[in-house]
């Protein structure tokens, strides 16, 4: 059984944006709120004054972010805490399965499996509305991020070349993690499936009506996800490079 959009009904602004925007803000919304949390205590654990505060500074962009995805999700006539609460707990899941047991593991996971759960932000918001594309897009403005974490990396593989490695390892399972915790996501909830599918469902529905068309739109919205997740390999590719790891 689909579960329904959280706020959705008599929320007029929300049905105005289009479906799936009250999903994919308040998605978003609880991954740069967690990201927030996560960085402040990364700052805690770096070395130097110098990475503490970039990540401190890294901290508060993410905050920021949050605070402007929480207004907008006001203004669509949505409670915040209500669009973020269906995807508590796959996102806790997911930072539990892929938990740091570095500094330097946490580096390469702030940069390479956020990174890719953005691409898949980005891809979501490319189907939306114009305003919430224009959102989306600030939230996942990188901030320094790419190069403070390649930086990082980097110098610590001159000092100890055997940790090329095995960050490279523990990078391939977060992207591996990552997607397959992208696409539970996409499959609990129908409507940011429906999203990437929009053009298949049309193409399903003018085939066919009634269940079985219902049916057959469902499983085109599903496999849109698959091909989508399929191309976000690429991006990982070149964050792998500009760590100075293997692919």
């Amino acid at each position: 059984m689909s579960e329904r959009s959280p706020a959705a009904p008599g929320a007029a602004g929300a049905a105005a944006a289009g479906p799936g925007v009250i999903d994919l803000l308040g998605l978003l919304a609880y991954a740069r709120l967690v990201a927030f949390f996560r960085l402040a205590d990364d700052a805690e654990l770096a070395p130097t004054l110098a990475s503490k505060g970039a990540l401190a500074d890294l901290a508060a962009a993410e905050h920021a972010n949050y605070r402007r995805l929480h207004d907008r999700l006001a203004e669509l006539g949505a409670d915040p805490e209500s669009a973020m609460e269906p995807f508590v707990v796959p996102l806790d899941a997911w930072h539990a399965r892929t938990e740091p047991q570095s500094w330097l593991e946490s580096l390469v996971k702030a940069y390479v499996g956020d990174g890719i759960a953005d691409d898949f932000y980005g891809k979501l918001a490319e189907l939306c509305d114009e305003q919430t594309q224009e959102l989306v897009r600030g939230t996942l403005v990188d901030s320094g991020r790419a190069e403070f974490v390649a930086a990082q990396v980097r110098a610590a593989i001159a000092d100890d070349p055997r940790l090329a490695g095995r960050l490279s390892l523990w990078a391939r399972r977060l992207v591996g993690e990552a997607l397959s915790q992208a696409q539970s996501v996409a499959a609990r909830r129908p409507e940011l499936a429906a999203l990437l599918g929009a053009g298949a469902r049309g193409t399903a529905k003018d085939a066919d009506s009634g269940a079985d068309g219902a049916e057959a739109a469902e499983a085109a919205d599903l496999a849109a996800v698959s091909r989508m997740f399929a191309d976000l390999t690429e991006g990982h590719t070149a964050r792998l490079e500009a760590m100075g790891l293997n692919t």
